[in-house]
């Protein structure tokens, strides 16, 4: 039973908005949204990890077919936005940090 938890944990956060705009470096962010043709056009660093799940969310089906890496269902990224919120207000001090030294991620399309 815990192996599972854990198992889920660590899936979770593989997908986790959160781990994607905080801890990666920004190209990484931008090419991830730009492959999923959101419509975003940037990401605020502060709750980052919920505005990323929202443009994720909001984005167009996959083209024949195709899957994306992270959650796989809306479901699952409602759930990882509930995640992320949480992990987005522990990391405030850090966002807002961030925010004002280096302003929000710009999504290049």
């Amino acid at each position: 039973m815990k192996s599972s938890f854990l198992l889920l944990a660590a899936l979770m956060l593989s997908g986790c908005g959160t781990i994607d705009t905080v801890f990666r470096e920004d190209a990484v962010t931008s090419q991830k949204l730009k492959e999923r043709k959101t419509y975003c056009g940037g990401v605020p660093r502060i709750y980052s990890g919920v505005t990323y799940d929202f443009c994720s969310l909001h984005a167009p089906e996959p083209e024949n077919g195709a899957t994306y890496i992270g959650p796989a269902s809306n479901q699952a990224m409602l759930l990882d936005m509930a995640v992320s919120g949480v992990l987005d207000t522990l990391l405030l001090p850090y966002t807002i940090y961030r925010q004002h030294s280096d302003g929000s991620l710009i999504i290049v399309q």
